[in-house]
């Protein structure tokens, strides 16, 4: 069954699983991928080597690359009229509010404000929640060398700025899904009860959800 919605969004931290749903989903529903370009970005690897150097040009890069590619979910054509991405819109204020000191952050979202006002929402938005352990072993197993270094704390405080976002965000439908261990790409019960959350019809607001 294919979902209502036309612009669905993946998002969790690193190594959730993001790109392999929203890739899996879009091949299931013919609908258009959009995901993150984050490997050709030349100011990850410095970020994560000297995070108080590079963050706040590696947070306009994102911002940026994030502007363009979802100008393109908006000209969607009739040929392929819905869209799965890997991230939504707001990412940019999160991890901006994680990374950048407040005269920094000001000046960040004030250009988001400015770049995204009349940018298309999800209209459904995903956020794959897992344990802090979980994470960071599937980090490892990802073997990205300029990842190995992000610390458990870091991590804690995205997951926590990720929460606060969505719990604000405001004419947007936000499932926070507990994956309780599932493997989404080898358990097709899992995989099955998924997509059947995703093609509910839904009221705008935050639902808390378990598989």
């Amino acid at each position: 069954m294919r979902s209502p919605y036309g612009y669905i969004a993946v998002e969790g931290l690193i190594g959730a699983g993001k790109t392999t749903l929203a890739k899996r989903l879009a091949a299931e529903w013919g609908a258009e991928p959009v995901l993150e370009e984050f490997e050709d970005n030349p100011f990850l690897p410095r970020f994560y080597a000297d995070p108080a150097r590079h963050a706040f040009t590696l947070e306009l890069s994102f911002l940026a690359q994030r502007y363009h590619q979802l100008k393109r979910v908006g000209e969607r054509s009739l040929f392929q009229p819905m869209a799965v991405a890997d991230y939504s819109i707001g990412k940019s204020l999160v991890f901006a509010g994680a990374t950048l000191p407040p005269d920094e952050r000001a000046l960040f979202n004030d250009l988001y404000t400015i770049m995204y006002s009349g940018m298309p929402k999800p209209e459904l938005l995903l956020y794959l929640h897992l344990p802090m352990d979980t994470v960071r072993g599937r980090i490892r197993s990802r073997g990205r060398s300029y990842e190995q270094h992000i610390t458990a704390e870091y991590l804690e405080q995205v997951q926590q700025r990720y929460l606060d976002h969505l719990r604000k965000l405001a004419g947007v439908r936000v499932v926070i899904l507990e994956l309780n261990g599932r493997d989404l790409l080898k358990d097709r019960a899992a995989y099955d009860r998924l997509l059947a959350l995703l093609t509910e019809e839904r009221e705008v607001g935050l639902s808390l959800e378990q598989l």
